[in-house]
């Protein structure tokens, strides 16, 4: 059996390299988020700095994706809030299967994220625009959704992966 866990392992460097872009990401919204809000404020109170009309409506979006998408990075950290009140009297293999039940649950939730989150995004976001900015669709209001329950799946992936393979070999710390 462990041979197939080495070669699924294989793979891990993937998941790396998708927890990189997240953070990556996450990181870049931030940042925009910071200079647009500075940019704003200072134009409420210097007279030559103009307040842009569309600062509150992106800085709400960035908001909104790095809500989501940090949610996505806990994940893979398991750095979620969890109650553990009880693990200290429960055996490492009934604990194992309920955090793999646990890690079920948020699989279907980002399932349902990415399925749902998409229908809005292309239906009730891609009509409309934003009001200060009319060029640019509401779609980019709704696709953090289904953008962070696809990060979401592929941690889960992981997680669950972790989870079973733990059954079989023994972590070595």
């Amino acid at each position: 059996m462990p041979d197939i866990f080495k070669k699924i392992d294989k793979i891990k460097p993937a998941y790396d390299i998708t927890y990189q872009i997240v953070l990556f990401l996450c990181k870049l919204l931030l940042i925009i988020d910071i200079l647009i809000t500075s940019l704003s404020v200072a134009g409420r109170y210097i007279s030559f700095i103009p307040d842009p009309s569309w600062s509150e409506e992106i800085v709400l979006t960035c908001m909104a994706y790095m809500a989501v998408l940090s949610a996505a990075l806990a994940i893979r950290r398991g750095a979620h809030i969890r109650m553990t009140a009880f693990d200290r009297y429960l055996s490492k293999k009934v604990l194992g299967v309920l955090d793999i039940f646990a890690d079920l649950g948020v699989l279907l939730l980002a399932i349902i994220m990415i399925v749902v989150g998409w229908k809005y995004a292309v239906g009730i976001g891609a009509k409309g625009t934003y009001v200060s900015m009319p060029f640019l669709s509401r779609f980019w209001m709704y696709f953090p959704v289904p953008l962070a329950g696809v990060a979401m799946f592929v941690f889960e992936l992981e997680s669950i992966y972790n989870h079973v393979k733990s059954f079989f070999i023994e972590e070595v710390k």
